[in-house]
């Protein structure tokens, strides 16, 4: 890569996680990463870990003046040479817990982040990145083609994320802009750790007679979760596949990733109605296992 010229990739959600494992990467690489963080703090650290080409960005993804700050600022730091190779868009957050009883307010969030802020964050980058070719990357999940029972909130926003891309991807073709999606199953990130104690203080504040109808399953997914805790793919060989998409002559539109995701897979083949019969008894979630409301 050539120093004399700027090449520059947007990453978001950099505090913590996968993205700080693809800006520590990318910038191993030689790119200069502006790196989007909610916190200044959060950007020193960052700063201090890397061994340099890392800018942080306060970036909240839904913010609209943060983004077009956002835009400013790198637009301003690229000048007339500078080129913005890509755009990685990883900020989330995961809530789970029955459709039922989820405040909308919660659900509501969920998709801000997890879609808009990635929809908002890609075409406010566009017209810099249509100059030089450049390419967005999405970081979706294995949740984005199958739903478990009480992973509605985080797989519905996951599900629309693959429409999006596909819409970016078909649309930006003309300019030769590629649009990819990772599709990871479980990632040794902590994100769930957080998503379990925040899953916790909105469902043991529910009403007894409302969390009655679904302590068991919710218990048990709580389980699963706690258990893939510290397991799964790791955010470094996330980040590798990140810098792939961004650098192949022929990117992938999609790169799954872990076991999680060939037994969504093998599971998605089947009829509905017998992956419905599976989950189920493996949640606990069946008639049989319901308590009634008092």
């Amino acid at each position: 890569m050539s120093e004399s010229v700027m090449r520059a990739i947007v990453v978001t959600g950099c505090s913590t996680g996968i993205g700080k494992a693809c800006a520590l990467r990318l910038a191993r690489e030689g790119y200069t990463v502006f790196a989007g963080v909610r916190r200044e703090e959060d950007g020193r650290a960052l700063e201090a870990e890397s061994s340099g080409g890392i800018r942080p960005l306060l970036l909240d993804v839904t913010s609209s003046d943060q983004i077009a700050a956002a835009v400013e600022h790198v637009e301003s730091a690229l000048g007339t040479d500078g080129e913005l190779a890509g755009v990685v868009n990883n900020a989330g957050i995961a809530v789970y817990g029955p459709l039922e009883l989820l405040p909308i307010e919660t659900l509501r969030r969920v998709f801000e982040v997890n879609v808009i802020g990635h929809v908002a964050v890609t075409q406010a980058f566009i017209p810099l990145l249509r100059l030089n070719k450049g390419r967005v990357v999405m970081i979706g999940s294995s949740s984005g083609f199958l739903t478990p029972p009480f992973l509605g909130p985080y797989a519905a926003s996951k599900c629309a994320l693959e429409s999006i891309t596909d819409a970016f991807r078909r649309e930006l073709a003309p300019w030769d802009i590629e649009v990819c999606i990772m599709q990871p199953g479980a990632v040794r990130t902590p994100l769930w750790d957080k998503s379990v104690g925040e899953g916790d203080s909105w469902f043991d504040g529910l009403p007894e007679t409302a969390r009655r109808l679904y302590a068991r399953g919710y218990a048990a997914m709580r389980k699963t979760f706690v258990k893939k805790s510290g397991k799964g793919v790791t955010t470094e060989l996330l980040a590798e596949r990140v810098l792939d998409a961004l650098t192949s002559k022929n990117p992938r539109a999609r790169y799954p990733m872990g076991r999680d995701t060939v037994g969504y897979r093998i599971l998605q083949k089947l009829p509905d109605k017998l992956v419905d019969d599976m989950l189920g008894p493996s949640l606990e979630h069946t008639r049989k296992h319901i308590e009634p409301p008092a």
